[in-house]
């Protein structure tokens, strides 16, 4: 007699792809983007994925929300997922608060709710004097922090940030970083975190993953044991982050690729 071993499910937040392959295109037009590509990431992690132009960074967020599907492979995720891009898509002609309040509608949250807890968002992320203000009334900064309103409303598991910050000056992405940091200190949501800044990587994330070359899998592991906080000039995170970049020059040196980073 044969037994069938029970599924689990897999834990809340947690990330699982095994064997992943996505292809682009069919026939003489076919692209594959990702191969063989295997991660885990666990419940609470915070992951940066680095990598050279082109090496699938975009298209495993794109998977793991849910936007594409794999070509071939596993992929599993425990729980909800919330993706948030480089520019802030708000709705140009919605205030701050009825942009958060249109992700809390979209569950269905009654109008008297929705306001309430659209309001709260924004004092989480320090714009509560905002929230009557339309998308061209804010700054660059300010806009992405109701992005990230708009992500916290939809209450979800699982993170997905697509170089966020890429856009921002140098003293409004750091100020981001520390309210990114401090909010997912306090509600421990999974985070895969794109970036070509490898010192922010290092600053933000409890690991690096680096993605080879087309087609794009995991070629490197970096794990950061840094205590926090962590500051983006400080020697220890030079030091490491000059450790990783050196990985990423190299592996982008082997696909004779080009590529710009920012140390």
């Amino acid at each position: 007699m044969t037994t069938t071993q029970p599924v689990v499910p897999l834990a809340h937040g947690a990330v699982r792809l095994r064997g992943v392959r996505k292809v682009f295109g069919g026939r003489s037009a076919a692209v594959t983007v990702l191969q063989d590509l295997d991660l885990d990431v666990a419940p609470g992690e915070f992951l940066a994925v680095v990598g050279g132009s082109g090496c699938g960074k975009s298209t495993l967020l794109s998977l793991v929300a849910g936007l594409t599907d794999p070509t071939s492979g596993t992929l599993e995720v425990g729980g909800k997922v919330a993706l948030m891009f480089q520019e802030a898509t708000l709705l140009p002609w919605l205030t701050a608060a009825r942009n958060v309040e249109l992700a809390l509608e979209l569950q269905g949250v009654g109008r008297s709710e929705r306001r309430d807890r659209a309001r709260h968002l924004l004092g989480r992320v320090r714009l509560g004097r905002y929230a009557e203000k339309r998308p061209h009334e804010l700054s660059g900064g300010m806009r992405q922090r109701v992005a990230l309103a708009r992500v916290l409303a939809q209450d979800a598991a699982v993170v997905c940030m697509d170089e966020p910050l890429g856009a921002l000056d140098a003293l409004t992405r750091d100020q981001m970083h520390d309210l990114v940091e401090d909010i997912w200190l306090e509600s421990r949501f999974t985070v895969l975190f794109v970036t070509h800044n490898v010192r922010e990587a290092v600053r933000l994330a409890d690991r690096a993953i680096l993605m080879g070359g087309r087609p794009g899998r995991v070629v490197d592991d970096h794990p950061n044991p840094m205590p926090r906080p962590r500051v983006m000039d400080s020697p220890a995170v030079a030091t490491r982050a000059g450790t990783l970049t050196q990985s990423l020059k190299e592996e982008v040196a082997s696909h004779d690729q080009s590529d710009y980073f920012v140390i």
